[in-house]
């Protein structure tokens, strides 16, 4: 017997981030190219070319998390429960609401997150079992945050952690949209959170020659698609969003802000040579897959990398993804806004994506005033735009040449 296509939709989002942790905070912000990027006082740059974050300010972690565990997990995890439980009060949903479901939790493995073994370590000091750091063991493993958000929330679901690198807030969504669409699971809380912002990731990317070197303006250090760009800025954050089945979101009466329509995902060998490869098939792939057409695709949400080679690529990739309708698409890059949240980034572009369905608006590439003739679309530079977004794209890019696709439509 073939069953009915379950759709899934986003009914609720949850955001730490540098540029607030409310969404009207957070969108007005972005909106209004509000840039969160300050010089970084967590960590010692000393001698090193890169000094430029967007670092997260005000975070009480007594505020989301029970008195006994509130210091005890990695940063990442802390974020990962405060995200995850916004989300699930933006959506609406109690815990005797989700108790008769099939919920699923799926998060991810942060990437930049410091040696996880570090935070219990220091706790530790030395001593021995009677008195070790209960969730030493937790925050030394990859799938804390699933974990941390089950215990947290008390939530008896399935859980999941997801590790494809920058690549893995994208592929959570994608894979709740496969247990919503699989009838594995009715209420699903996906996202991912990450803290790159430590001494031997920032060491690693700074001495790379990646990161911008900016450090009189901050706000002004990243520049996707400018003749002058010089790298990307580091962020931290997590973001979280609900994903319930339509027909039981309407029926009990939800807030929907997008339909997740498709994933497609697409990885080449990091030798191959460079080009637009990947991003086109990852882009096509998701198009075809959806069933939409390019000329029908209102906004995209670029990678915008602000490197020499990545952000001609992903040109290149749109335009021969989209052909003609690529000089007619809205297209705009959000880091410079927010910073690269690393293995995060995909869940908050995301989230990005739903908001601009649901508030009929385009948030700006900010610091493009010196358009590179390499990148000659529509970036939306400097000023966010109103715009009744109907279907909606969120490209996102890892190093190692993974690309992932996301495609969202307003709900019909």
């Amino acid at each position: 017997m073939q069953f009915p296509q379950r759709r899934a939709v986003i009914t609720g989002i949850g955001l730490v981030s540098g540029s607030g942790f409310d969404l009207d905070t957070f969108w007005n912000n972005l909106m209004a190219g509000r840039s969160s990027a300050s010089l970084v006082e967590r960590i010692d740059t000393t001698g090193l070319p890169s000094k430029v974050a967007c670092t997260v300010h005000g975070f009480a972690p007594s505020e989301f998390l029970s008195s006994g565990s509130a210091n005890g997990y990695a940063l990442a995890a802390q974020y990962a429960v405060a995200a995850a439980r916004l989300a699930t009060e933006d959506s609406g949903s109690t815990a005797a609401s989700i108790a008769p479901l099939r919920p699923a939790v799926i998060a991810c493995a942060p990437v930049g997150q410091a040696n996880p073994l570090a935070h219990s370590k220091e706790k530790l000091n030395g001593t021995r079992t009677a008195e070790h750091d209960p969730l030493a063991l937790l925050n030394a493993r990859s799938e804390g945050g699933a974990a941390a958000i089950t215990l947290e929330m008390n939530l008896r679901a399935q859980a999941m952690t997801i590790s494809s690198r920058c690549g893995n807030g994208t592929e959570a969504l994608g894979q709740a949209l496969n247990l919503i669409r699989n009838d594995d699971a009715d209420w699903v809380l996906a996202g991912a959170a990450d803290t790159p912002i430590s001494p031997d990731f920032w060491g690693i990317f700074s001495a790379s020659g990646l990161m911008s070197r900016e450090s009189e303006h901050p706000g002004r250090a990243m520049k996707p698609f400018s003749r002058d760009r010089d790298g990307f800025i580091l962020g931290e954050g997590a973001a979280f969003l609900v994903i319930e089945e339509l027909s039981a979101a309407r029926a009990r009466g939800a807030k929907i802000y997008a339909e997740i329509l498709e994933y497609a995902q697409s990885i080449d060998s990091p030798s191959a040579p460079a080009g637009p490869r990947t991003p086109f098939e990852s882009l096509n792939i998701a198009l075809r897959r959806a069933g939409v057409a390019p000329r029908e695709v209102n906004y995209l949400n670029a990678n915008g990398i602000a490197t020499a080679e990545e952000d001609i690529e992903e040109t290149a990739a749109i335009k021969r993804c989209f052909g003609e309708d690529a000089n007619h698409l809205q297209i705009s890059a959000t880091k410079p806004v927010t910073g690269h949240w690393a293995g995060a980034a995909g869940s908050l572009e995301a989230a990005v994506c739903a908001l601009a369905i649901e508030r009929h608006a385009i948030p700006p590439t900010i610091n493009l005033q010196k358009p590179d003739p390499s990148c000659d679309l529509d970036y939306v530079p400097n000023n966010g735009r109103a715009f009744p977004v109907d279907v909606a794209l969120s490209l996102n890019a890892g190093f190692g040449k993974h690309t992932s696709c996301l495609v969202f439509r307003t709900v019909k």
